[in-house]
């Protein structure tokens, strides 16, 4: 399997399969592809995993794209302004992300929900309720929101962040949503009630963008039912 990411801010993953290849994504995810292509629709780990799926935000109904021929391309689509990420986990390890993430994988690419230890945190933490893990050996592509940062957390170093501009973080990342300390801070910081506090030693990605904020700035410019 070979594969090229182009595109600059709504970027594109190129994937190039031999006979017998195959990938997987949710279900609408696929943008154009090589016509010796085999599609086929499941629900991928049975119904109750599918279920979790969608309480991370992907599709309960995943595609299973197979070449049938050699040198079969097949392409995905980032669905929001950003960057795709390619991760090859051929050692095993495993990625923590933000749900609705997961973009493409190999077959071998597990996919499944991720719930903080502690229920209240996800509650009122908004993005921390719910996660994605993906584990598995093979090559697995996340999609980002704007610019993407990566950085190395040392063993005990610790990083806090606005929730939803975490992307991903390698498991060995201890992962706590903290509530923002001060009264003027909540009602009048503007960064909301919670931050991420990520812990190492492991791996980090940031991102620049949420869509969360996006659609903030994007609400009072939208027509509503009473506007002619």
């Amino acid at each position: 399997m070979k594969y090229e990411i182009f595109g600059n801010d709504l970027p594109g993953v190129s994937i190039l399969l031999d006979k017998g290849e195959s990938v997987y994504t949710q279900s609408g995810g696929m943008s154009w592809m090589s016509d010796k292509m085999k599609m086929e629709t499941n629900v991928k780990g049975g119904l109750m995993k599918g279920i979790g799926r969608m309480f991370s935000g992907e599709s309960l109904f995943m595609v299973t794209y197979t070449s049938m021929a050699a040198a079969q391309e097949i392409v995905f689509a980032s669905t929001f302004p950003g960057q795709i990420l390619a991760f090859d986990l051929s050692n095993g390890e495993e990625w923590i992300c933000q749900k609705s993430s997961f973009l493409v994988g190999e077959p071998s690419i597990h996919l499944s929900v991720e719930w903080t230890k502690r229920f209240s945190s996800g509650l009122f933490g908004g993005e921390g309720f719910i996660l994605q893990r993906i584990s598995g050996k093979g090559k697995v592509f996340l999609e980002t929101a704007g610019s993407v940062v990566k950085r190395e957390l040392k063993a005990n170093e610790v990083l806090k962040v606005d929730t939803g501009n975490v992307v991903a973080f390698s498991r060995g990342v201890k992962y706590e949503v903290e509530t923002v300390k001060g009264f003027k801070n909540i009602f009048f910081g503007g960064e909301g009630l919670f931050l991420t506090k990520l812990t190492g030693p492991g791996t980090v990605y940031l991102q620049t963008l949420t869509m969360q904020n996006v659609a903030g700035r994007l609400i009072p410019y939208l027509p509503t039912g009473g506007n002619n």
